[in-house]
């Protein structure tokens, strides 16, 4: 069963259960008189992207598809 607390010991206490959902990583269901109102769960970073992650640092100068001239030892 989740741990639950009622709002008003929640508000007392409030930065102590902060502490310990994000030591025991553990969410904390928040009642008000005994119907729960909200949910305290651990913080979760993000993953970093991979793809897309260079998205919008590249500028693109002049045709990048066209042919540039320049022979190849393979297109002979």
């Amino acid at each position: 069963m989740k741990q639950q607390v009622a709002a008003g010991i929640f508000k007392t206490h409030c930065l102590r259960y902060l502490d310990e959902v994000n030591r025991t990583r553990k969410e904390l269901i928040i009642t008000k008189r005994g119907k729960p109102v909200a949910r305290l769960v651990p913080f979760e970073q993000e993953q970093s992207r991979v793809v897309g992650r260079l998205n919008g640092t590249v500028t693109v100068l002049g045709d990048i598809i066209g042919p540039t001239g320049e022979q190849w030892e393979a297109d002979q």
